[in-house]
């Protein structure tokens, strides 16, 4: 099979994904017999569309060793951002669709999210441990201006008063800095800002619908006036079109207010190995074989990588020099120095709540 799908001439702009790799889960695969003809419609971008899911949970166990948070909470699936690299592509087969254009064009949304995650909480022997907002796809995205679902559940969490870790790379995150000043008070959050490039060029082509990196370095600058712990991951690193930001992305967000950094290098597991190679080679044909063999030498010749321990920031030569890097470059900006301790203890289901059992 080939892992880049039905590939095309014209070029979607405000897309990452340029194709619709075929889905590993279904026996099915689609493809065009008539470039010219009737199929002509597939070819045109289509408008983002919602589809409301039900689940019977919304809070996930996060079972890897080398994630910070041991629980995620995911509001919403697929996501409008449209980041190229994204991992949580290959989560969208699992609802029957493909890692590609319709990860960006068909976005799930979980309305029942704020009560599924009210009974999450009542749960009977609920430790009140850290839980990530979101593990998978980002809380803020563009989804998140209609349906409200992130600010739902944050005024949950701030009543109950369970821990939150966020990570987000849109600037509508200050639009909640109301509750999440209030819950920085109480020890009960922290917000991540990703930034993996300062080059706006760039971000247009790898994540077209993120907010600027001149807007992410602001909303670093604003939580962190507010009072609330910042962190930023500069992830993913692209070896060969990123990685030589580091020095100037981590003095930037320190001047700014960031008190931690972490960083992971590219891995394209899945069908997101066909998606960004088609992305590559359409936006850096000049480049596609250096970056392609650079990302092959920090993952043992593949451009894959599920080893515990070494997946997130590869292994080798280069990805040495990058780990390198980042670790003088954080004790210059005094980066890392302490970490952000969050709360626990102050975990309570509310009287109210209580009293209906």
């Amino acid at each position: 099979m080939d892992l880049q799908g039905d590939k095309s001439s014209i070029y979607f702009k405000g897309r990452g994904a340029q194709l619709n790799p075929h889905n590993r889960f279904l026996k099915n695969d689609y493809v065009k017999e008539h470039a010219e003809g009737i199929d002509d419609w597939e070819e045109s971008d289509q408008k983002t569309s919602f589809i409301f899911g039900e689940s019977k949970s919304v809070v996930n166990k996060v079972d890897s060793p080398d994630v910070g948070m041991a629980y995620s909470l995911n509001p919403y699936q697929g996501c409008e951002h449209g980041c190229t690299y994204c991992y949580a592509r290959n989560s969208h087969e699992y609802w029957g669709f493909s890692a590609g254009l319709e990860f960006e064009r068909k976005i799930i949304v979980k309305k029942d999210a704020p009560q599924l995650f009210r009974k999450f909480l009542e749960k009977k022997g609920w430790a009140a441990e850290i839980i990530s907002l979101s593990g998978n796809t980002d809380c803020y995205q563009p989804a998140e201006r209609k349906f409200k679902l992130t600010r739902q559940l944050l005024e949950i969490a701030r009543e109950y008063k369970q821990p939150i870790g966020m990570i987000t790379k849109n600037a509508l995150v200050l639009r909640d800095l109301d509750i999440l000043k209030e819950m920085a008070q109480e020890k009960l959050c922290m917000v991540y800002v990703s930034i993996n490039s300062l080059n706006e060029d760039l971000r247009l082509k790898m994540e077209p619908r993120t907010a600027t990196a001149v807007q992410r370095l602001k909303v670093v600058e604003q939580l962190s006036a507010a009072g609330i712990p910042v962190g930023v991951m500069v992830a993913p690193l692209i070896p060969g079109l990123s990685d030589h930001e580091v020095p100037a992305i981590l003095k930037a967000v320190a001047e700014r207010g960031a008190v931690k950094a972490g960083y992971t290098v590219v891995r394209l597991n899945g069908a997101i190995g066909g998606i960004f190679k088609d992305w590559l080679e359409k936006n850096y044909p000049d480049r596609f074989d250096k970056v392609w063999h650079m990302i092959q030498s920090c993952h043992g010749g593949q451009v894959n990588d599920s080893r515990f321990g070494e997946r997130m920031k590869g292994k080798g030569n280069i990805a040495q020099l990058i780990s390198d890097t980042f670790k003088l470059h954080c004790r210059l900006n005094k980066l890392n120095l302490a970490p952000i301790e969050l709360d626990s203890s102050k975990f309570l289901v509310p009287k109210a709540q209580l009293n209906l059992f």
